[in-house]
């Protein structure tokens, strides 16, 4: 068994220490001029505070969304975590500042406030839980879990410098990883799980998985790879399956269909699902949406992309048929990968292997 391994990252350690702003100025907050991260630190201490009920905790951390199918999808899994794991506080948190500020304007649904990991880690610890799970909601170990990462680093280290140093020596800190972690044993997991969920499709098609993978310079602990990996798992018990990414450099749909039309697949049916723990703007935009650059012909871009294209209709145009009952339910809506019972469970199971990493002496854990 391999496991990609951690390295010290000074880009994403710079991601962790920006600041994002919020709606309002500082000036129009309650209680006078306090910048935005003093607010949103007194805002998770006081959600902590009134909800502790244990000693210990688990932070769900997902890299977030504005969409609210993928809030109800959240919710849910907050709802079974707290089920089936007596004993704990469950909280979650989203990674992507992009997204906390969008959710809180409001943007595609009713404001609300998420915040990132480093508040509700402080927040943990200025109440003394015992013991903290730390769970990645990420698909691969790649660019978000970084911040999941980091921010359990400067929470080890006091990177504020106002816990108690014996309490951080003396509690726990474990950390759960993400979807496809480890290779072989996570690929195959999900392989299986997902050919449970999408094998009917295989059978009468090309069933297409789209993920989001990162670009090479952001491809954090080399984790594109798993997506390699887990089209040949899935290819192992059918042919038919395919994985590509929107951002993995030689796996955008362009290279799925090449892939395609080497093994024989030039026409037929084509099923899509999204790759990604819940379904947002990738999946309803870049992967069901009707954008589409034709014109007498597409264009590639440097990287042998075709951009401001969805791949329902770069596939339409490539003479496939596109099924849209493999992505959507009976109401017609595309489902993320948080939406399957037994998708949660793999997470579940990550959380109950979760292991504890000893942060407080290393900033640079092996």
């Amino acid at each position: 068994m391999k496991k990609i391994k951690f390295f010290a990252m000074m880009i994403a350690a710079a991601m962790m220490s920006i600041s994002f702003t919020a709606c309002s100025d500082d000036n129009d907050n309650k209680g006078g001029n306090i910048s935005n991260t003093e607010r949103y630190q007194q805002e998770v201490d006081a959600t902590v505070k009134a909800q502790k009920q244990s000693t210990k905790a688990i932070l769900l951390v997902a890299f977030g969304s504005t969409w609210q199918q993928a809030y109800d999808a959240f919710d849910l899994t907050v709802s079974e975590y707290k089920k089936e794991f007596p004993g704990y506080d469950v909280y979650l948190s989203f990674s992507s500042a992009i997204c906390i500020n969008r959710a809180m304007a409001a943007e595609n649904t009713a404001a609300r406030s998420f915040y990132e990991p480093k508040y509700w880690l402080e927040a943990f610890g200025r109440v003394k839980y015992s013991e903290i799970i730390v769970q990645s909601m990420q698909v691969i170990p790649g660019e978000e879990y970084t911040r999941v990462i980091n921010a359990m680093k400067d929470f080890s280290n006091n990177s504020n410098g106002d816990l108690d140093d014996d309490y951080l020596a003396s509690m726990t800190l474990k950390l759960g990883y993400p979807l496809l972690a480890e290779y072989p044993s996570d690929v195959n997991a999900l392989a299986k799980v997902l050919d449970t969920n999408f094998g009917s499709y295989a059978q009468k098609g090309a069933m297409l998985l789209m993920g989001h993978g990162n670009p090479d310079t952001y491809d954090t602990y080399k984790a594109n790879v798993r997506y390699t990996q887990l089209e040949e798992a899935l290819q192992d018990i059918n042919p038919n399956y395919y994985v590509g990414t929107v951002d993995m450099k030689e796996n955008f749909k362009t290279h799925v269909y090449e892939r395609m039309q080497t093994n024989g697949l030039t026409s037929g049916n084509v099923y899509c699902a999204p790759l990604m723990s819940i379904a947002g703007d990738h999946a309803h935009n870049d992967m069901a949406g009707d954008d589409d650059a034709w014109d007498n012909g597409y264009e590639y871009n440097d990287e042998g992309e075709v951009e401001d294209t969805s791949w329902k209709c770069f596939f339409e145009r490539m003479g496939y048929s596109i099924d849209t009952n493999s992505y959507t339910d009976t109401n017609g809506t595309v489902k993320g990968l948080l939406e399957f019972a037994n998708v949660r469970a793999l997470y579940k199971a990550h959380t109950r292997n979760a292991e504890t990493v000893d942060y407080y002496h290393s900033k640079n854990p092996e």
